[in-house]
Order: C-alpha cells, then structure tokens, then sequence
C-alpha cells in the first residue's frame, strides 16, 4: 500500500501539468489572439506614453 501513497502525487502532478499544456495550447490564436494583442499594445503605448512625459524637477 505505501507504494500506491508514494505514486499518488507524482501521477496528479502529471494529469494536473498535462490539462495545464492542453489549455496553454487550445487558448493560442483564434478570437482570444486579437484580444491579448489589444491589451499588451495598449499597455505598451500606456508605458512609452508615461516615460516620455517631461518631469517637472524643481529641486
């Protein structure tokens, strides 16, 4: 019996991280592509918008 509570673990792990690969994959591309790309494009015009606002520095 000790070595089905010593298989337990490693064998979830491993259904766990397949179904994790499975969803990595079915999600790239397709409909949910043009979304990510809106946001990491927004994201990226927010950050080179901020870095190139003048400081005021009156120090």
């Amino acid at each position: 019996m000790d070595y089905v509570s010593a298989l337990v673990p490693p064998v979830v792990m491993a259904v766990f991280f397949t179904g994790l690969i499975v969803t990595i994959v079915k999600t790239q591309g397709g409909a949910n592509k043009a979304k990510e790309d809106a946001a990491v494009d927004a994201v990226l015009a927010n950050a080179e918008h901020t870095r190139q606002a003048p400081r005021d520095t009156d120090a």
